[in-house]
């Protein structure tokens, strides 16, 4: 489990707290996810500046499985690399539920009802994702109003030590516009989601 720092980020907490008000999926533990402003690194592919974000929903697309997530913190886009493991700067996590089983993809195993937290492995760059397994794969980068994680996600009965890695994604614009709906959210080998997604800066 990455450190929190003591800073509370009080948008991603009023976020998520907003968004339980607003939440269909199951009632899951909550957490708050905070980062300490730091001097922006100039990057001008990606802004440089420290981005906040908040968010609450669920994924599912892929043949089996469904993931309740909920969470959020702030991340510097500038420091954001493909190359792991990498030094990068973000801190964020929050609760996470598999509330259908998962067979497949990085998640494969987690079972109906397991699922406690999740916490920031790294800051990615880009990366390529599918919302359903026979949908084509698209690109996606880590900007002001969209962040790439790569993500450790923990069961009750593995303590410290994370069940799962995977990659994830929250924006706030629909990531997926030839799907119906908003996909807002993303989890590796689940699939995309309409979640309810705050960023500021």
């Amino acid at each position: 489990m990455k450190p929190i720092t003591a800073v509370t980020f009080a948008l991603a907490a009023l976020a998520a707290a907003a968004c339980n008000d607003h939440s269909t999926g199951p009632a899951s533990p909550s957490y708050s996810a905070s980062g300490s402003p730091q001097a922006a690194a100039a990057a001008a592919d990606r802004g440089g500046a420290r981005t906040g974000f908040g968010f609450n929903g669920t994924v599912r697309g892929f043949p089996t499985g469904a993931v309740f997530l909920t969470g959020g913190g702030s991340f510097d886009a500038a420091t954001a690399s493909n190359v792991v493991p990498s030094e990068t700067d973000a801190k964020s996590g929050g609760g996470f539920r598999c509330v259908e089983a998962v067979a497949q993809g990085p998640l494969a195993g987690c079972a109906a009802g397991e699922g406690v937290r999740w916490d920031t492995a790294q800051l990615l760059a880009s990366t390529t994702f599918k919302c359903t397994g026979a949908d084509a794969g698209k690109r996606i980068a880590t900007g002001a109003g969209t962040v790439v994680l790569l993500a450790d996600f923990y069961r009750a009965g593995d303590g410290i030590d994370e069940s799962f890695t995977a990659q994830m994604i929250v924006s706030d614009t629909d990531i997926a516009p030839d799907i119906p709906g908003n996909q807002t959210l993303w989890v590796q080998g689940v699939g995309c989601g309409d979640a309810l997604v705050h960023f500021s800066r």
